[in-house]
């Protein structure tokens, strides 16, 4: 383990360096972030990130990191379970985003198993945490592999509760395939359904949509472009086995992102200033510089009975296996 230094509440953070043939990856304990990952003869960061771990407590909030107990928006910061109601974190009022104001992100994940290719972390939530009712438990597997001339980052996420609780976690890795930013970059996503979304990015009453006809089609490859992406693509209705879900092409390297998620919320990074936030040497954190895939339960699902179940209920395990894989075009 390397010791990162204190944060300004005094925390220390650690992080484990993982390699695997040619790709090699740095995890920090604070958030169970992927501050970097690189590709041998690639001479730039994959991933978005920055050398300072405070900065994750700031610009570079929920970037490379687990995000939950709920990824995503809950509508109103509310949802009624086991006949009562539960008021959750507002911190992207009126909503509760990403399990609210301290969730995964934030907090330091502790170090359960560590080998040369692979960390394992667990964080405990408390019951009432953030308003959530329950104890959990979660668990994260990161690991490399590398065969074939084929690289991956495998992302393995499972949870435990003591309540019914909602549960949603997932890996918000920015990917920057290529230092000119991504709106130029070839996107496809296999998925003929998306959520449509108000002003507060809430899905609509009378989602999900067919994305025929819509700037939401990807399902034949084509540019990023500019008009801003921050949207859940429905993958099926319910979990299942590891499946391709998008891709994106650059010059010199291709991602695939394989999961067993219902959803993957696709993000351009559209809350960075135009003129962008320094991270990595060399690279900035701006609008449509980078791309988020995150496999996930469908947002608000807690509070749209249509929509997929994302109840964790005690004695069940949660569990999603999402890949991200790397090769040349």
């Amino acid at each position: 383990m390397i010791d990162m230094g204190q944060l300004p509440d005094g925390r220390r953070v650690q992080a484990v360096d993982l390699q695997a043939g040619r790709l090699s990856a740095r995890v920090l304990t604070l958030g169970a972030i992927v501050q970097d990952l690189r590709l041998q003869d690639i001479d730039r960061p994959l991933v978005l990130g920055h050398p300072d771990p405070a900065a994750y407590l700031g610009a570079f909030r929920h970037v490379g990191a687990i995000v939950g107990r709920f990824a995503n928006r809950i509508a109103g910061a509310r949802i009624r379970l086991s006949g009562r109601m539960h008021d959750l974190d507002q911190n992207d009022a009126p909503n509760c985003l990403h399990g609210g104001s301290n969730g995964a992100s934030a907090r330091l994940w502790r170090i359960t198993q560590a080998r040369p290719d692979a960390v394992t972390l667990a964080l405990d939530f408390a019951d009432g945490e953030m308003g959530f009712p329950g104890a959990m438990q979660a668990v994260a597997t990161l690991s490399l592999s590398d065969h074939d001339g084929i690289a991956a980052l495998t992302v393995t996420l499972q949870a435990t509760a003591t309540r019914p609780t909602p549960c949603n976690l997932t890996h918000h890795g920015y990917w920057t395939l290529s230092p000119d930013g991504a709106a130029a970059q070839i996107l496809q996503v296999d998925a003929d359904r998306y959520l449509p979304v108000d002003h507060e990015l809430i899905p609509l009453p009378d989602a999900p949509a067919n994305v025929a006809g819509t700037r939401f089609d990807f399902r034949q490859p084509r540019p990023v472009g500019h008009a801003g992406l921050d949207h859940c693509w429905c993958l099926s209705d319910r979990h299942g086995p590891l499946r391709h879900a998008a891709s994106l092409i650059a010059p010199d390297v291709r991602l695939r992102v394989l999961t067993t998620a219902p959803g993957l919320q696709v993000y351009d990074g559209g809350h960075f200033p135009q003129a962008g936030i320094p991270g990595h040497p060399d690279q900035l954190a701006r609008p449509q510089g980078a791309v988020a895939f995150e496999a996930q339960e469908w947002p608000d699902a807690p509070n749209r009975p249509d929509f997929p179940q994302a109840i964790l209920r005690p004695g069940a395990v949660w569990r999603t296996t999402t890949q991200y894989v790397l090769d040349r075009p």
